[in-house]
């Protein structure tokens, strides 16, 4: 995928936010800021430039775009969100990521990774080839316990601020893209769209939250045509 993808817009750059990956190992915070993970995406990039971010990486290149926008050309959101307008739900749900962050913390990443692994929001998943999930299961035992609590704690949905209220400002072409089977995110992506001043949706049929790894082709011909031509 990353060789199409270099092929379409040039060699790409993995930034690892904090709590995971490379930054994972050693992790002795016990929360990690949002400015912390901006000025990682900074630091690995030649700006102006393109972002893409999937989940979790797509709410923080959101955030990115927000505070930074003469530095995005282009900007690729996949199953991500603008975070929780509510202040009494984001609340709530800074309180449920704590105690999964006390859960991670007590129990273990493997039992955690169970967990996750599990929910149903990940259940299209399971169409997914065996050496596929066995890949996408050892890359996430690498973490650590203290990095992924660290990072649910300071970067979860409950943590950091609504970016609703901005999207009108963020006047980069944005693509969603979003799994037509992942309701809840297709959803957020029908309104995304309607907020940013230039977005295109894209439901990609037949993939759920991961459009990346399960219906990779088509992710890599609307990404990559989406990059080269805007």
């Amino acid at each position: 995928m990353l060789d199409g993808l270099a092929s379409a817009a040039g060699a790409p750059v993995l930034v690892d936010l904090p709590g995971h990956g490379r930054y994972a190992q050693g992790s002795d915070e016990r929360v990690v800021t949002l400015a912390a993970a901006l000025a990682a995406i900074d630091d690995a990039g030649e700006w102006p430039a393109d972002i893409v971010g999937y989940s979790m990486g797509g709410r923080i290149a959101l955030h990115f775009a927000a505070a930074h926008p003469g530095r995005v050309r282009r900007l690729v959101l996949e199953s991500a969100s603008p975070g929780l307008a509510d202040p009494k739900e984001r609340a709530e749900r800074r309180l449920q990521d704590e105690s999964l962050a006390d859960r991670i913390e007590r129990e273990g990443v493997p039992s955690f990774v169970d967990y996750w692994e599990a929910r149903p929001l990940f259940e299209s998943r399971l169409q997914l080839p065996d050496d596929v999930r066995s890949r996408q299961r050892a890359e996430r035992l690498r973490n650590t316990e203290g990095g992924l609590a660290s990072s649910l704690r300071g970067l979860g949905t409950g943590a950091l601020p609504s970016l609703w209220e901005r999207l009108p400002a963020i006047d980069v072409p944005t693509l969603i893209v979003a799994g037509e089977l992942d309701s809840k995110f297709v959803d957020i992506g029908r309104r995304m769209a309607q907020h940013l001043p230039d977005a295109r949706l894209t439901i990609v049929s037949g993939a759920g939250h991961t459009v990346h790894l399960e219906k990779p082709d088509e992710w890599l011909e609307v990404v990559g045509s989406f990059l080269l031509r805007g």
